[in-house]
């Protein structure tokens, strides 16, 4: 029997899992949209994993963990292992395929980072969860406001000979601005590239801002797919910019790496798929607190939940909850 490690990346944009055995070969992957509802996502993509394994029936995933922002729910309805967060996740797959890596670039849908990394540890990292300017989903609205799909953006960029400055510190201000340049009359492939460089000022600026960046470099998240972004984060920071065709899953693969590399093991049931799970708020009220406590519910039992601040909150869910 050969032991699989299934790793979780749970996104507000996207989902993503991958199964790698104990030197890392990946078996099976998958990466769709979250829209909303990571339950409904990891169920999808663990469908898709587990027609990809049926054509390795020696494998057995005996491991389990879960990363980004949805880790803590799909950890309790998956039975993970391993619940950590993306930046612990990124650093280790990143350094599994470079690992003389000194810093990560990610740029996901609604999310950006950076992770500083020497000798093989993180030694500084930043998150910007606050404002869209600069990500996939301001990506997309801009190719939209264009007319111009978002896949197409690179080839379009690359084509431009001189690129038009936009705001970018803001998505109003830099969708503002846009649209008054388009009205002068600039061509789309320098509005465009315009906008990819805007994009990469943003990501400096805030998210890498007082940084000391380093080189290797590698870009991850969807918006490293875009070659026009690629290309703008080259001659801004004059280095060469490594994306890697698994930078999508290095979330996933990092994830899968520390499960296996727990111990824990614990052989998983695809058959989770088809319970029926739900997440509910309710406030305790039993302080002026009042705490929000979140309720992952299993065919209406109560499962876990989190957000009190004290025993109570949980063990007033549990009651509420509880088979009748």
């Amino acid at each position: 029997m050969i032991k699989g490690y299934l790793g979780f990346d749970i996104g507000s944009i996207s989902t993503k899992a991958v199964v790698i055995d104990k030197n890392n070969n990946i078996y099976a992957s998958s990466y769709l949209w979250t829209e909303g509802n990571p339950i409904k996502a990891s169920k999808t993509v663990l469908a898709q994993i587990k027609k990809q394994l049926e054509k390795k029936p020696k494998l057995k995933i005996v491991s389990v963990g879960t990363t980004g922002s949805a880790r803590e729910l799909m950890g309790v309805v998956l039975n993970a292992q391993l619940v950590k967060n993306e930046i612990t996740a990124h650093a280790i797959g990143t350094l599994t395929y470079h690992p003389k890596v000194k810093t990560i670039f990610e740029i996901g849908g609604q999310d950006s980072k950076i992770i500083l990394i020497d000798d093989g540890i993180v030694v500084d990292y930043a998150m910007n969860t606050l404002c869209a300017a600069g990500t996939g989903s301001f990506l997309s609205s801009q190719a939209r406001r264009l007319g111009i799909p978002v896949e197409e953006f690179g080839t379009y960029s690359l084509r431009s000979k001189k690129p038009v400055k936009i705001a970018g510190r803001c998505t109003v201000f830099a969708e503002s601005d846009l649209v008054h340049k388009a009205q002068m009359g600039y061509s789309k492939e320098d509005l465009i590239a315009g906008v990819c460089n805007s994009i990469v000022f943003n990501y400096l600026n805030n998210v890498g801002k007082g940084k000391n960046i380093g080189s290797p470099i590698v870009f991850q998240g969807g918006v490293s797919k875009n070659k026009g972004v690629v290309k703008s984060f080259k001659e801004i920071t004059g280095e060469e910019i490594i994306v890697d065709d698994m930078g999508h899953l290095m979330g996933a693969i990092g994830i899968a790496i520390l499960a296996r590399d727990s111990g824990k093991e614990n052989t998983f049931d695809f058959s989770i798929s088809n319970v029926e799970f739900q997440t509910v708020t309710n406030y305790c009220g039993n302080c002026p607190n009042n705490c929000e406590v979140v309720s992952v519910l299993k065919e209406g039992v109560f499962l876990d939940g989190w957000g009190n601040r004290c025993p109570v909150g949980i063990e007033k869910m549990k009651r509420l909850f509880s088979p009748k």
